[in-house]
């Protein structure tokens, strides 16, 4: 693995060969840039390249399991100030790939894996090898899973390896592969550049700029190298959340209108069913029936909850479960109190970015932290709770003012909001922090790392729950991916055994009509809560070992779909029948033996879920 760096500093000549305008990379101080030395450092390597003009580039390995994690260093060493207006977080050369794997996203559609050729995207090399080919995608603004996740894996088909690569980055980011002169192929990535991004960052005589770091894998398949990336990941799991436990969230019971009445009863209703957390979602704050447009306003709506929240948290401690609230912390919405303080908001050219309905806090605004800290770290204080939704369900664009450019201050910001959340923690040991952006548009290790959970998606009663909920293992870890299964009175015993199966695919997570489920569906309930504890192992610690879909569409999917996970001898085997299905043909090799089983697929649409032991 061919590891160095690409970086662009205004005032840079391009490299030509057709490609100004299409990538910054391959620039003169690029180009200029010599290799010093390169030196081991505990349990990683540190290259050292430097340009005659004063400046060093440090290219930082770090062993990560079975990965590595890389960032660069870029420090100036000159009498002036620098302009980057590119820098990698990682750069590979000379890679031989003939097929590109990459995972779109939308919202309610994530991680659709996209695999192409060479040819599919005419990046045959030209005759004479003067023409640059080059791929660049990425995304724009602070929902950083939104078209594509910044993943991408490299294939050899000829040899069977495979390179892979993901990244962190929680605001813009930008991934290339090109090739020239031959047909192997550079890949760089990191923050969005100034073209893509928006961004450019002022370095000063004897100051250092770090990049976000990204893992890089190698392995024999696609599923072994995500495995790779996905166990160099570091997330922070709360001591308290160690055991899979189960959530029940009202939302799609109450649809944003909780009240204390209605969650005692689910209290009622859920007390020793082996529910661990049961989550408060939108709706409790601010006017009645305007949950969406009172974001912002966190006083506790009375008429709702007349005695306050500790009533309410005291009696769901009372039937065993810890309790969970929902707030949007860094947006703001209409009416909400602080919509036109826009000194504490987040402008772009002067003006209050505004979208959606909402507009953005000022992260790094003192005064922005201390009534954050007062309404939603008092909130969660004083009243027990010890679960925590973030959710974020609009994204900033481009940029906005206060910074070096508009994509470093939307840098600046959102790394922010990380130390908010990290200071939660501080204030609350051992809270249980689920992070959520209309779903799954945060689903990149550096949010991940901060929290115990993730919300998989918002596709809540869709038939694509199972597809998405398998997409997203080649990215995050089961343990941390919470999937919903919301049950309704008038679904059947296969819509049951549909939706709960796929739970097992990462964390269960309860929703629906749970109060008025018959008696036989109840049993169904418990039946699968009793399965995903015999599960839980396979689930947390397992590699995931086949992902076979054959749907293209997600709205109406055909075919079928089978997933095995698996864990010291074990396997956790889930299959989902869609339109114009077939039977689950899984053949037990010699000496296995299926030790669980729940769930009947025996029509469209049905599903089951065993394990089998060695």
């Amino acid at each position: 693995m061919n590891l160095g760096a690409e970086i662009r500093l205004l005032g840079d000549a391009y490299e030509g060969g057709f490609s100004c305008g299409m990538t910054m990379a391959y620039s003169e101080t690029s180009r200029n840039l010599k290799r010093i030395s390169k030196t081991t450092q505990g349990d990683g390597k540190v290259t050292l390249l430097e340009d005659k003009r004063g400046y060093k580039v440090r290219v930082v390995e770090k062993r990560a399991g079975e990965a590595i994690r890389v960032h660069t260093e870029f420090e100036n060493c000159s009498d002036k100030e620098a302009v980057i207006e590119l820098i990698s977080s990682f750069a590979l050369s000379d890679i031989k790939a003939d097929k590109f794997h990459r995972m779109q996203s939308f919202w309610s559609a994530e991680g659709k894996l996209r695999t192409e050729t060479v040819e599919d995207l005419h990046l045959e090399r030209s005759w004479s090898g003067h023409g640059r080919r080059a791929e660049k995608f990425g995304n724009v603004g602070s929902m950083p899973v939104r078209k594509y996740f910044p993943f991408l894996v490299l294939e050899d088909s000829e040899t069977g390896h495979f390179t892979g690569i993901l990244m962190g980055n929680a605001s813009s980011w930008q991934m290339e592969f090109s090739c020239k002169e031959t047909q192997n192929f550079d890949v760089h990535g990191g923050i969005a550049d100034r073209e893509f991004g928006h961004w450019n960052k002022t370095v000063a005589a004897g100051e250092v700029f770090v990049t976000p770091d990204a893992i890089i894998a190698e392995g024999e398949s696609l599923l072994d190298v995500c495995d790779k990336l996905v166990k160099a990941q570091r997330p922070d799991v709360s001591p308290v959340d160690m055991d899979l436990g189960i959530i029940f969230n009202e939302y799609c019971t109450s649809w944003g209108n909780p009240n204390a009445d209605n969650v005692k009863r689910l209290s009622d209703k859920l007390e020793g069913r082996g529910i661990k957390y049961l989550v408060i979602d939108a709706g409790w704050y601010g006017l009645a029936n305007d949950w969406m447009y009172s974001v912002g306003n966190w006083e506790i709506n009375t008429e709702r909850f007349p005695n306050g929240f500790k009533e309410v948290t005291d009696y769901i401690r009372s039937k065993g479960m810890i309790p969970g609230l929902w707030f949007e912390l860094e947006v703001v919405a209409t009416n909400s109190k602080y919509f036109n303080e826009t000194e504490h908001l987040l402008k772009k050219d002067g003006y209050p970015v505004t979208v959606g309905g909402r507009r953005f806090l000022d992260m790094e605004d003192p005064w922005v932290t201390e009534h954050l800290t007062k309404d939603v770290i008092g909130t969660l204080k004083d009243n027990g709770f010890g679960y925590l939704k973030i959710d974020y369900n609009e994204t900033i664009g481009m940029g906005c003012d206060g910074h070096d450019s508009l994509g470093d201050s939307l840098y600046s910001k959102i790394e922010a909001s990380k130390r908010f959340i990290e200071k939660i923690k501080e204030e609350i040991p051992g809270i249980v922090i689920e992070i959520c952006s209309s779903g799954g548009h945060r689903l990149v290790y550096s949010m991940l790392e901060l929290a115990s959970q993730a919300s998989f998606s918002d596709a809540h009663e869709t038939t694509a729950i199972p597809i998405i909920a398998a997409n997203v293992h080649r990215v995050m870890n089961p343990f941390q991916s919470q999937i919903w299964s919301v049950l309704r009175e008038k679904d059947d015993d296969s819509r049951l055994y549909y939706s709960l199966c796929a739970t097992l695919l990462g964390r269960m997570c309860l929703s629906g009509d749970i109060y008025d489920l018959s008696d036989e569906h109840q049993r169904i309930v418990d039946e699968a809560i009793a399965f995903y504890g015999k599960a839980s192992d396979i689930i947390k610690y397992g590699k995931t070992t086949l992902i076979k879909c054959d749907t293209i569409g997600y709205n109406e999917p055909t075919g079928q779909q089978l997933v095995v996970r698996e864990f010291e001898g074990e396997k956790l085997v889930v299959y989902h029948r869609f339109k114009d299905s077939e039977p689950l043909t899984y053949e037990l090799s010699e000496g296995n033996l299926i030790i669980a089983k729940f769930g009947v697929a025996d029509r469209d649409f049905s599903a089951c879920a065993m394990i089998v032991r060695d």
